[in-house]
């Protein structure tokens, strides 16, 4: 029945016209009824976000009722808080689909979630803002992270240097600056490395307009190198280097230092243009450096450990953080020494004596020998000039032979000194390594510790007496040649002893080439031109001999070298005149 007051104020009296206004009015209501049942379907196409009520649960399911008499189930396991639960709470979920099972609609409570969580981020973040989440997960190139909405994390952009796993962040909160949103795609790129380096950077700038050379600072060490450490101080590394961990040895950072290690440290120096701390550790102490002069006056004796060995000495320990070094020279008065390792090994206790200290480069020269008597004090006194001693042939050299006169005392044999007449080329024409010879000291030098040896010296000079004697000018004696040159031959007048017969002496006429006229090995009868007693040289003459002419003094007598005992040698080197040899 039509309202009779909506009927009267219309004006309308006959019952025909209240009928028909009836008709009318009840066609609208049908119309209004149908336009709300279309927008309500339209509203349950799949993929919207729609409301729905919770009225009731189905074993592990949520039995949610959309309207219209649809309904849906849920799984329980899309419910972050299940116990909280309850028929007719209002919830939001996704329908996925109008024709599920049994009649039901398929609904989804994680997926409404998620666009929900989604539409949130695009509405309140942009890219260059921070965000936090749990990395969920390594995937390829890098990792996913849940910031309320799955996330990627490139590998690259996980920390300031790459990790060597990113797997290790797994289940660690991070927080990231978003690099770029793709709202097509649903995808959000993030970057930890990025926003670390700005806040890095704002530390640095921080840090760096807050400390002064000589703090005390407290950091964390990042990263051990063999070279030191890296100590963060919140904002930016410092380096602690290893020379500056300890005034002791120090043979490796991690011996002092652990990564994620809290330590007080010292600013020694802060480089402003490159953004960089030196750090000491050692400086918080003062330097045992500062007394040493004191404390070990030169030519004190103390003890110390071997605690390293080069090719050169040895380091000897002798307190915490002073080291000094005993040079190989250093080791032993007599010894020969070729490496520290044949005196001294690492740990063993020695006792040195302080030689010389260089504080400014914190060096300390130690001797080993010095704690014991010299024996090149006693040698002088023990073995004065003119002493004649049995040793053992050493070693040789071209210029003479060493001889051991007592352990760790050795004179030297010169080549000279081997014999007054023989030309000796190289002393193993008379010695040999390991021989036992008989010499005679000549000499002692006490700062150079050498002892000049001589062997020629237990015999009587033959050119003294002997051969002055036994060889005059005048006579013919007969030799062997033993050596031919361009400028003469060598005549053998009886052992270790020669002339000189110069190739002028050798013909009447010029002679060019001597082995023209003799042969080496030939036995020869020659005239005495001269004998130098000074420079120990006989002139000889083989053409006057031919002569038979006395001239160069005295009557003719004629020897044969084998008659004549044995003497010595001479010089290669002469030259002679028209009736003497100058030699």
């Amino acid at each position: 029945m039509i309202d009779e007051t909506l009927i009267a104020s219309l004006g309308i009296e006959d019952a025909d016209a209240e009928a028909l206004l009836a008709e009318a009015l009840g066609d609208r209501l049908n119309d209004g009824m149908e336009s709300l049942l279309d927008e309500r379907v339209e509203e349950l196409s799949p993929g919207k976000l729609i409301k729905g009520k919770i009225i009731g649960f189905s074993g592990d399911d949520v039995v949610v009722e959309v309207g219209l008499k649809s309904e849906g189930l849920i799984p329980k396991e899309e419910f972050q808080n299940l116990s909280e639960l309850k028929v007719g709470d209002s919830i939001d979920v996704l329908l996925e689909s109008m024709e599920g099972e049994g009649g039901l609609i398929s609904l989804s409570k994680r997926k409404a979630d998620r666009q929900i969580a989604w539409q949130h981020i695009v509405d309140t973040t942009k890219e260059g803002d921070p965000v936090e989440g749990t990395c969920m997960r390594k995937i390829k190139g890098g990792l996913l992270v849940d910031i309320g909405v799955p996330v990627f994390l490139p590998a690259s952009q996980v920390d300031v240097r790459r990790p060597g796993d990113v797997g290790d962040f797994i289940g660690r909160v991070v927080r990231a600056e978003i690099l770029k949103i793709d709202e097509q795609r649903r995808n959000i790129v993030v970057s930890r490395r990025k926003l670390i380096e700005a806040e890095r950077d704002a530390a640095k700038k921080k840090l760096l307009d807050k400390v002064n050379q000589g703090d005390l600072v407290v950091g964390t060490v990042k990263n051990i190198a063999d070279f030191g450490a890296f100590v963060d101080l919140g904002g930016i590394d410092g380096l602690l280097h290893i020379t500056d961990m300890s005034w002791g040895r120090v043979n490796h950072p991690s011996e002092i230092v652990k990564i994620g290690e809290k330590i007080e440290v010292k600013i020694l120096n802060i480089d402003y243009d490159r953004e960089k701390i030196a750090l000491g550790l050692k400086q918080k102490e003062t330097s045992p450096w500062e007394e040493i002069e004191a404390k070990y006056p030169v030519g004190c004796r103390v003890k110390g450990a071997v605690v390293n060995i080069m090719s050169y000495g040895a380091f000897v320990k002798i307190e915490e953080g002073i080291e000094g070094l005993v040079h190989i020279s250093e080791m032993s008065w007599t010894r020969r020494v070729n490496h520290p390792s044949e005196i001294v090994e690492p740990g063993q206790e020695v006792e040195v004596v302080v030689l010389e200290i260089d504080k400014d480069k914190q060096e300390i020269s130690l001797g080993m020998k010095q704690v014991e008597v010299n024996p090149w004090e006693l040698v002088s006194e023990k073995y004065p000039a003119g002493t004649v001693i049995e040793g053992k042939v050493r070693n040789l050299a071209n210029y003479g032979a060493f001889v051991e006169i007592e352990p760790g005392i050795d004179g030297l044999l010169h080549i000279s000194d081997l014999s007054w007449t023989r030309k000796v080329a190289h002393p193993n024409e008379m010695l040999q390594k390991g021989q036992e010879v008989k010499c005679v000291i000549l000499e002692v030098d006490q700062d150079k510790q050498r002892i000049s040896l001589g062997l020629k010296q237990l015999t009587e000079d033959p050119w003294e007496n002997a051969i002055p004697g036994a060889y005059q000018p005048g006579m013919v004696v007969r030799g062997k040649v033993t050596k031919i040159t361009n400028f003469g031959v060598f005549v053998e007048l009886e052992e270790d002893l020669e002339g000189l017969l110069h190739v002028s002496e050798l013909a009447d006429h010029k002679v060019e080439n001597p082995q023209d006229v003799v042969k080496a090995g030939e036995e020869v009868d020659v005239k005495i031109l001269r004998v130098d007693i000074s420079d120990r040289k006989i002139g000889l003459s083989l053409k006057r001999a031919q002569w038979g002419d006395s001239s160069g003094g005295g009557d003719e007598h004629q020897f044969r070298g084998s008659d004549i005992p044995s003497r010595g040698g001479m010089d290669e080197h002469g030259s002679m005149g028209t009736d003497k040899i100058s030699f």
